[in-house]
């Protein structure tokens, strides 16, 4: 786990607060499925895709800081990216149905 290793893995508020983002992407995805109406669970998406936002930003902060060198933060954003990208594709699907 990358949050683990080297410098990053000493800075427990960074650390701990990259993986509250990371985990509350899921949680609101999660969470907001089991909501009874499909405007719930956009609005959860909606919230999980700015935990994606402060992922990205905090990975960027952690590469400019010294923590992560530049290649495995380019790696980690394009994924945080991609989840995005889906999040919104899910979004914009939930809302044309409705």
């Amino acid at each position: 786990m990358i949050s683990n290793s080297g410098e990053l893995g000493k800075d427990f508020g960074l650390r701990d607060q990259i993986r509250r983002a990371a985990v509350s992407i899921a949680s609101n995805i999660a969470e907001g499925k089991e909501r009874e109406t499909i405007a719930e669970f956009i609005r959860y998406l909606y919230i999980a895709k700015g935990s994606a936002g402060e992922l990205k930003t905090q990975l960027l902060i952690a590469q400019d800081i010294g923590y992560l060198d530049q290649m495995s933060s380019k790696e980690l954003r394009l994924k945080i990216e991609s989840v995005s990208a889906m999040i919104g594709a899910l979004i914009k699907t939930l809302k044309s149905g409705q």
